[in-house]
């Protein structure tokens, strides 16, 4: 398994521990790494994704609510709710990484800690959102390592 893969599986775990305690956090990021510590080659990609949601999680969520028709993000699953926020963020903020690959791996995780149905979820709402920043109806915004804007 790949690094970023691996920072991506423990950034679900995190933000699905705060999303079901109601309580996205420094000190329950804290409290997660206090008990489930990444390794030291995932930490970084770990923290960007983590920190990155949080920070976002507004307009990371309009926008999931804008591309996923009939579902309110509230109705989702716990998993498929936290494997989108990771894979929207990637795709409105992370644009050194190929949207392709930002999709696929979004599936995968779904495909693993979600339900037979979540791997073609995930990917019909990722690629919607896609699709509308390759049209320029949503701005992607390029952020530097430290989680600034650059």
């Amino acid at each position: 398994m790949g690094v970023r893969t691996r920072s991506r599986e423990l950034a679900l775990q995190a933000l699905f521990f705060m999303d079901m305690n109601r309580c996205m956090s420094a000190e329950m990021v804290t409290r997660y790494c206090d008990n489930f510590e990444p390794p030291r080659t995932a930490a970084d990609f770990f923290f960007i994704l983590v920190n990155g949601v949080m920070e976002e999680r507004s307009d990371i969520d309009g926008a999931l609510e804008r591309f996923s028709a009939h579902w309110k993000l509230h109705r989702m699953s716990g998993v498929d709710r936290n494997v989108l926020r990771i894979g929207a963020y990637e795709l409105l903020f992370c644009p050194d990484i190929p949207p392709k690959v930002s999709i696929n791996e979004a599936i995968n995780l779904g495909k693993k800690f979600g339900t037979e149905e979540s791997g073609s979820f995930i990917n019909g709402i990722l690629d919607s959102l896609r699709l509308a920043i390759d049209r320029g109806e949503i701005r992607a915004v390029q952020k530097t390592h430290s989680g600034k804007s650059a």
